[in-house]
């Protein structure tokens, strides 16, 4: 199995982060047009959209580049037409306040470092996600409406901590219920209780764990299970897919490699084979990256293969620009598999989180990735 950014021999595809760039460049005017399917359709997760777009090109190109090319304070004004009196942020401009859509926000003030907008409602927001947590059990709805799932619990515990207001909620409880969420079978984690395993739902339970830094509360004999799930999820196309016999998909390129990241097992797989799935999934004409090779790009698959790429550390050893002749290697900046942001805005923020790392044949304990030093690092006794 690969390590972490090594090389297994194999002859990778170019990236082709000039044509991606323009790609994410072109999606607003593409989306605005009269008469767009595509633009209807995603209305109502457009602050997602936007997170995602700058967050891809925010892997591609220096701060300062995202903001000439996408223009940001424009889009920070329509980020705050999306906001609610009560403090939460809808999908768009006119949708209620949800919790996906509210981290959505957050996120991207961090990244145009913008937090500190005056017209940020700061203290509403709190307010606003602190209510949706369950008293009794520790779980987050993600709106007044009072749907559950693990995926807002992330979402609540990512928020407050990016504003730095963990007191404002019952973190412990929220870890514990996040805990609960975890199938005994294959270690994995559902929606809610008794819920089937989905790696995406694993992403979301590992990464508020990590945040409240309660990954203690996986350390028990089935340490390595949830571990063993996620790396069986290769398939023979190097491709990773959420749930046994279903197709490779690149979003989980992401999934499941930030899980794996901060449980310390990103070598159980074969990175070179994934990083050759995501590089073959790209569009050569106009840029851009789909759920698998041959199917149309679209700009959440786009981020979550160039995340992955980071994850991988191929997207910083990975040959650039074919389509120019140019082959140089271009300076990226990397991702943070805690919180889904550049590593910079992560550090710039001093975000806390935790990971885990176990102790090799010899009692020595195993290297934590560069980018993961920041954190505080859970020993598992585990086996290597």
């Amino acid at each position: 199995m690969a390590e972490e950014g090594g090389s297994s021999g194999e002859s990778l595809a170019a990236l082709l982060e000039s044509k991606h760039a323009s790609y994410i460049s072109g999606l607003a005017a593409k989306l605005d047009a009269p008469g767009s399917y595509e633009g209807a359709v995603t209305e109502h997760l457009r602050m997602s959209g936007v997170y995602w777009s700058i967050a891809a090109l925010s892997l591609l190109r220096s701060p300062e580049e995202v903001n000439e090319i996408m223009g940001l304070d424009a889009i920070i004004d329509w980020l705050f037409s999306c906001q609610l009196k009560g403090g939460g942020f809808g999908g768009n401009t006119g949708h209620d306040a949800h919790l996906l859509y509210t981290l959505s926000a957050l996120q991207i003030l961090a990244m145009a470092d913008r937090l500190d907008d005056p017209r940020l409602e700061t203290e509403d927001c709190i307010r606003f996600i602190a209510a949706l947590q369950n008293e009794t059990d520790g779980s987050f709805a993600g709106d007044e409406w009072g749907e559950i799932d693990t995926r807002f619990s992330y979402c609540a515990l990512s928020a407050l901590s990016i504003l730095n207001r963990f007191d404002a909620i019952d973190v412990d409880k929220a870890a514990e219920y996040v805990a609960s969420c975890r199938n005994e079978f294959d270690g994995g984690f559902g929606c809610v209780p008794g819920a089937e395993s989905h790696a995406g739902q694993i992403f979301c339970c590992i990464g508020a764990l990590s945040i409240a830094q309660r990954l203690d509360l996986l350390l028990d004999d089935k340490d390595d299970l949830l571990s063993w799930w996620l790396a069986e999820r290769q398939c023979d196309s190097g491709g990773l897919n959420g749930r046994p016999e279903k197709q490779a998909d690149v979003c989980y390129s992401w999934w499941i490699l930030s899980a794996l990241s901060i449980l310390g097992r990103v070598h159980w797989i074969s990175g070179d084979k994934l990083a050759s799935f995501i590089l073959q999934c790209q569009d050569d004409d106009d840029g851009g990256i789909a759920d698998r090779p041959g199917d149309m790009p679209d700009v959440f698959h786009t981020f979550f293969g160039i995340a992955g790429l980071s994850l991988l550390g191929h997207l910083h050893t990975t040959p650039t620009d074919a389509s120019t002749g140019n082959r140089d290697m271009r300076v990226f900046r990397e991702i943070d598999p805690v919180y889904a942001l550049p590593t910079d805005v992560v550090e710039r923020l001093a975000l806390k989180g935790q990971v885990m790392t176990r102790k090799d044949n010899n009692g020595m304990e195993e290297t934590v990735h560069e980018r993961l030093t920041r954190y505080n690092v859970l020993v598992s006794n585990a086996p290597k």
